[in-house]
């Protein structure tokens, strides 16, 4: 909770320093063109990449797989975009690596790394890594951790 605390009060010191330091380098107008080609840019790759990414999850889900991945990559993507829609140098560039393809893998990985996704179609599955998922085996008391979820159904007798 701090760090949010933090970021949100550091970020926009950084970018208003940047912004008065740019605007007086290059002008206020021009400073103000290249926040508005950055945003113009930014929504254009962003349509891109969330169609390109919307293909993919379509995909999987038609083969029957859980699109893990690409739930965690729309979320990258629709952070990287109000980024880029902030004004500001520093939340452009972090929006821009949310849309470049390899870095937006890689926040995926970050994420998927640190969270178990379950198919409520399929039963429980718990993460193996970036994309793979595998069926516990019940009776192996070794495959379920601290925190996984079982789903179940149970009747009362009194």
């Amino acid at each position: 909770m701090r760090f949010l605390f933090l970021l949100f009060i550091i970020v926009p010191i950084i970018e208003i320093t940047l912004l008065i330091n740019v605007g007086q380098a290059i002008g206020a107008w021009n400073t103000i063109g290249l926040v508005l080609l950055s945003a113009f840019i930014g929504v254009n790759m962003l349509r891109y990449q969330g169609f390109s990414t919307l293909r993919r999850a379509q995909g999987r889900m038609a083969t029957g797989e859980m699109p893990g991945r690409e739930m965690v990559e729309g979320i990258v993507l629709a952070v990287g975009g109000a980024l880029l829609l902030t004004p500001g140098f520093v939340t452009d560039v972090i929006g821009f690596l949310c849309l470049i393809p390899f870095t937006r893998q890689r926040f995926a990985d970050l994420v998927l790394s640190k969270v178990t996704l379950i198919n409520p179609a399929q039963g429980f599955h718990h993460h193996t890594g970036p994309g793979g998922f595998q069926q516990p085996d019940p009776q192996d008391s070794s495959t379920l951790h601290k925190g996984d979820v079982i789903d179940g159904e149970y009747r009362r007798e009194d």
